[in-house]
């Protein structure tokens, strides 16, 4: 059973763009009110499609290169990567289920 990775500015490149799997990267902050939503729903992802998926998150402040690289304008967001290549992209609060329909209609095209 796999988790949600933390990762900093400095780790952002090794574990999200130096893998062979997709990477949702979760972006948050301690004082977003939408992100305490929708963290129980990137947790469930990550569980649940492991196998197939990376999980990972990065708070917003403390980590200003990473946020502006993938161009993060509001939290929560969230971008899913495969092979340095932006393949889905959403910002505000999303529920569980539209967020794994548009998972994995990304990683099954």
């Amino acid at each position: 059973m796999s988790s949600v990775l933390e990762i900093t500015d400095s780790q952002f490149e090794q574990e999200v763009f130096k893998t062979d799997q997709p990477v949702l990267v979760y972006f948050w902050a301690s004082w977003c009110g939408p992100c305490q939503l929708v963290s129980p729903s990137v947790n469930s992802i990550a569980q649940t499609y492991s196998d197939r998926l990376k999980v990972v998150k990065l708070e917003v402040d403390p980590n200003p290169e990473a946020t502006s690289k993938c161009k993060v304008e509001g939290v929560p967001a969230l971008r899913l990567f495969k092979d340095q290549k932006l393949l889905a992209s959403h910002e505000g609060a999303i529920t569980k289920q539209k967020l794994i329909e548009d998972i994995l209609s990304k990683l099954d095209s």
